[in-house]
């Protein structure tokens, strides 16, 4: 019993997520131009809106699921992440203060999209450990397991998405973090 419970731990030690940065051009030289162009070519979120930056992943999984008697169990999943973050870039060099407010601004969309990385992560710590040592009976074939896994990742799933809505909704809202990176970069404020 004590090895089965401290298995999941090192499992799970075993793991590291890739993470990729994309960029996409974009052009001006002042902080107008700049958040202009980002709103032309930026991310498409949900195919619909743009978005000045944005988080994704892949997410693949090797699990194995051992029959045992009349029941099922599943003894290893293995996570392969690859989180991509989208992120603006000027085609051409910046000079001077747009320099600076473009740096404070990039810096902190990066941070903010860092947070959502995180999150995926403690999704996939969560799948994890809701799956290792999962077990359903009277499943000698192992396809109970598969549904009852599939229910509860969804849960999970849902619960991710919900609490980076919940960040998004606080940061983008007026005098939230990105608002206030917005201002400063089209109002020319350098970030102190």
């Amino acid at each position: 019993m004590i090895c089965a419970f401290s298995w999941p731990h090192m499992a799970h030690a075993e793991w590291q997520a890739v993470e990729k940065v994309s960029t996409y051009a974009i052009s001006g030289q002042t902080g107008a131009e700049l958040y202009a162009s980002i709103g032309e070519r930026g991310p498409k979120v949900g195919g619909l809106v743009r978005a000045i930056a944005h988080t994704d992943f892949k997410l693949t999984w090797t699990r194995k699921y051992e029959p045992q008697g009349n029941a099922c169990t599943l003894v290893s999943a293995k996570p392969k992440l690859i989180i991509t973050y989208t992120l603006p870039k000027p085609s051409r060099p910046l000079q001077g203060a747009m320099a600076q407010n473009w740096e404070a601004f990039i810096s902190g969309v990066r941070r903010h999209e860092l947070v959502h990385g995180d999150f995926i992560k403690d999704l996939v710590k969560a799948i994890e450990s809701t799956s290792v040592g999962l077990f359903v009976d009277a499943d000698p074939n192992c396809r109970k397991i598969r549904t009852e896994l599939t229910r509860r990742l969804g849960e999970l799933s849902v619960a991710q998405r919900q609490r980076s809505r919940d960040f998004d909704r606080v940061e983008l809202s007026d005098g939230g973090n990105i608002h206030q990176l917005i201002l400063k970069l089209v109002n020319g404020a350098a970030s102190r």
